[in-house]
């Protein structure tokens, strides 16, 4: 017998620009602030987000981390190897995989 388990969707809401930097190759590197219900407690998370202006692609992970040292470090990141939107994800598996 199959059932429908109801998962509730943790989405970042009240999203606001903590930081943003714009690279030498037109990619505007962002660090988000929001907040999220997680297991009835709210709490403030930092998102990542990468926008190439000359192509016109964005990539963004919306609740990276609890941490802004964190957010701000990999964002810092980025910028140094000139990243590109489709680069986000495996850099950030790479710095999780690291400092967790």
């Amino acid at each position: 017998m199959f059932g429908i388990v109801k998962t509730k969707k943790h989405e970042v809401r009240d999203k606001a620009v903590y930081m943003e930097i714009f690279g030498d190759n037109k990619v505007a590197y962002r660090v988000l602030s929001g907040r999220m219900e997680l297991y009835g407690d709210e709490i403030i998370t930092y998102g990542i987000e990468v926008i190439d202006h000359k192509s016109g692609d964005k990539e963004i992970i919306s609740d990276f981390s609890r941490n802004i040292e964190d957010a701000v470090i990999f964002a810092e990141e980025l910028i140094a190897a000139k990243s590109r939107p489709r680069q986000l994800y495996g850099k950030a598996l790479g710095f999780l995989k690291v400092s967790i």
